[in-house]
């Protein structure tokens, strides 16, 4: 490709850090000129986004103090996430145009990358073609969200057959496949979500065991005197009707008094995934957690994790998947939306339970 090649490239700027809740108007749709050509000497890889996925973590990266070890995005500057990428020049021997790649890009049309933290769409690592599935399962159900999953119940949970499972934010990106793989690990599997739409799916397309919304639940003020309003539902839900003898292992998506009404209710020697606290993102001050103590009189184990820590584990995880889906194992939803302009919108959407499924952008057909 000629070096004088220049082309237009729509990007998705922050306009400066966020507090509290944000908004569409916190991200700019703006536009600027790129070369289709990798600099010279530099073995960065020049894409072409096809899919981009919102992902609830990202509002941790928009944050002036970043959120642990994970750097805050740069105001004036790109948004960046997961995504699924054509590639159009490489400056490195492994990635060729024509190559297909899922990894951490940018929210524009075009990104020069590093090739750290991208994966080749197979047949490389196995002998899956992705035309055997729909290209924008790999921003998600074969991706980041999918690994995410994979790691979480089978390499820090690690269930056992007749085991109580139980997922908070179960309609999620990670949650819908965390409790089809519980379940076929012969799990007793809960998931709650945010409307009845989520419920009944959870349960008559995923196969969960039982599902309920958890914005429907009664008020039970008067069951308990020295519990937080807010979370007394959820512990008489995980005592009295859905856990009558306790959780083995909890997925957490969601964080305070989600986790501070499970823990209540955990079994000795449980297990608690800690994946995300999509509650606690937006809060300028998040919620304490009051009985941590658990933690020590019934042995739990809790443990948090980040899903690149488990990119050695991804050609099992593809092939063990690839094969559930083609058997009519696994099932997955998404929820998508044309436009890169339409980014923003999709990305507040999350935290307003507006998605079905899990959320994806179209940039741009293959």
């Amino acid at each position: 490709m000629a070096e004088a090649d220049e082309v237009n490239n729509k990007q998705i700027i922050l306009r400066d850090y966020v507090t509290g809740f944000p908004k569409e108007s916190d991200m700019i749709l703006s536009s600027t000129k790129i070369q289709l050509k990798v600099p010279e000497g530099s073995k960065s890889v020049l894409v072409k986004n096809l899919y981009l996925s919102c992902d609830p973590y990202l509002r941790g990266r928009m944050n002036r103090i970043p959120l642990r070890n994970i750097p805050s995005f740069t105001p004036g500057s790109p948004l960046q996430g997961f995504g699924v990428s054509k590639v159009i020049d490489s400056g490195h021997p492994d990635f060729k145009e024509g190559d297909l790649v899922w990894g951490l890009t940018g929210w524009e049309e075009f990104s020069l990358i590093s090739v750290t933290d991208t994966m080749k769409i197979p047949n490389t690592l196995t002998k899956i073609k992705y035309t055997d599935v729909p290209l924008s399962y790999y921003t998600g159900l074969l991706g980041m969200a999918g690994l995410s999953a994979y790691a979480g119940i089978y390499e820090v949970c690690t269930p056992k057959k007749g085991d109580y499972v139980y997922i908070s934010s179960a309609f999620g990106a990670v949650g819908q496949l965390i409790g089809q793989f519980a379940k076929l690990m012969g799990c007793y599997v809960v998931g709650s979500a945010g409307s009845n739409e989520k419920v009944n799916l959870l349960k008559n397309k995923f196969g969960y065991d039982e599902a309920f919304n958890y914005k429907e639940e009664p008020d039970l003020n008067e069951a308990c005197t020295y519990f937080h309003r807010r979370f007394l539902n959820i512990i008489f839900l995980s005592n009295c009707r859905y856990f009558p003898e306790g959780i083995d292992v909890y997925f957490e998506n969601v964080g305070g008094p989600m986790l501070d009404a499970v823990l209540l209710n955990m079994r000795i020697k449980g297990r608690i995934a800690v994946c995300g606290m999509i509650s606690q993102y937006n809060l300028e001050k998040p919620d304490g957690v009051q009985n941590l103590f658990c933690l020590v009189s019934k042995r739990i184990r809790m443990e948090g994790f980040n899903v690149l820590d488990y990119y050695h584990v991804y050609p099992q995880f593809l092939e063990l998947t690839h094969q559930y889906i083609k058997e009519g194992k696994i099932f997955y939803v998404e929820d998508t939306v044309e436009g890169l302009e339409k980014a923003p919108a999709a990305l507040i959407g999350l935290f307003t339970g507006g998605n079905v499924g899990k959320q994806v952008v179209v940039v741009a057909h293959e």
